[in-house]
């Protein structure tokens, strides 16, 4: 197994910023093999329009990504209908998803050992006629698992979401016990297996103000969220909850902890957003690949000006890169099944 690490890197929306955090990249030299999984033309005509000099190499499976400064492999994607920066095209749907099917593909066939993305616009890609509520549901049905757990990380904080992409009046009725049981497994196990925490400790949230206040401000944490940790602690994890969640986040809290399991999107992610924005990165648990994005939309606004910060991208290809270690180093350990039989 050759410890060279080859991450696919989807270039996203390509009216967004996506397509020239990819051109980014050429401006230096970099430890990962990274191939970006998009249109070649889309990518010429991004660097045509912001001026940037860079030699696009398309890539094969087997082949080794350049890393050289001003270089940049490229796996091509057919069906990009139109390339103008800021303004978004119904046609390109279809474009889009099928960079994230090859990027994925590739990382189930081997060829590549993980994937990062670049924002994708939800929204047009619905217009399309497309059910689609983000990459993380999306990269679920595709890989054929039954949960996925969605965590955003810094250096400093870890936080993981029970429940994704709902309306507010539908997340009580998502807070089951099968589902906090589902996601914190998930979670207990990917922090062991991507980050090298040999136990690890979590905070876990109230649903409700003040997590309930002992049933005056409502009842799931009492029937269902504490009943479900107490059935995980059995099982040896170190869960620490529910704790209300605007007391979770400090330091008293999360000095000693490596991860916070929230109940909803916006009761983590403001946040981990607020600490960390723009150098965060978004990490799906519980597929069979390696899975990071960046922290942030397309910024329409921002595309084709040549002012978009990358730095989210560049945290995203790091933790990438180490989660893909981690995997490769866990797998060598792991013993041969048919030898050891």
């Amino acid at each position: 197994m050759s410890d060279e690490i080859v991450l696919a890197l989807t270039a996203g929306e390509p009216a967004g910023i996506g397509p020239e955090l990819c051109l980014q990249l050429a401006a230096a030299q970099r430890d990962a093999g990274v191939v970006v999984i998009a249109s070649q033309p889309l990518l010429e005509a991004r660097a045509q329009l912001l001026g940037i000099n860079v030699k696009l190499h398309l890539w094969q499976p087997g082949m080794m990504p350049k890393k050289g400064a001003g270089e940049l492999s490229v796996l091509h994607v057919e069906g990009c209908a139109s390339f103008q920066a800021g303004k978004l095209d119904v046609a390109n749907s279809h474009y889009v998803l099928e960079t994230l099917k090859v990027a994925a593909n590739g990382c189930l066939a081997g060829d590549f050992d993980g994937m990062v993305t670049a924002p994708v616009h939800k929204g047009i890609i619905n217009e399309a006629g497309i059910e689609f509520s983000g990459h993380t549901e999306f990269l679920q049905e595709l890989c054929g698992v039954e949960r996925v757990v969605m965590m955003l990380a810094t250096e400093e904080l870890r936080v993981a979401l029970v429940t994704t992409h709902l309306p507010l009046k539908d997340v009580s009725a998502a807070v089951t016990p099968e589902r906090i049981t589902q996601v914190t497994r998930i979670l207990n196990a990917d922090l062991k297996k991507f980050f090298g925490i040999e136990r690890p400790r979590i905070l876990v949230t109230g649903l409700n103000p003040h997590a309930g206040e002992g049933g005056h401000l409502g009842r799931e944490e009492i029937d269902v969220i504490e009943p479900a940790l107490e059935k995980l602690r059995a099982e040896g994890m170190q869960l620490i909850g529910p704790l209300p969640a605007d007391t979770l986040f400090t330091p008293h809290w999360l000095d000693d902890a490596d991860a916070a399991l929230a109940m909803y999107h916006d009761q983590g992610l403001p946040v981990l957003k607020f600490q960390g924005f723009g150098r965060a990165v978004n990490i799906t648990l519980g597929l069979p690949i390696v899975r990071t994005s960046v922290d942030h939309g397309t910024a329409l606004d921002l595309a084709g000006t040549g002012k978009a910060d990358s730095g989210s991208l560049y945290t995203a290809i790091r933790v990438g890169g180490q989660m893909a270690r981690s995997l490769k180093s866990a797998n060598r350990k792991a013993p041969n099944k048919e030898t050891s039989e």
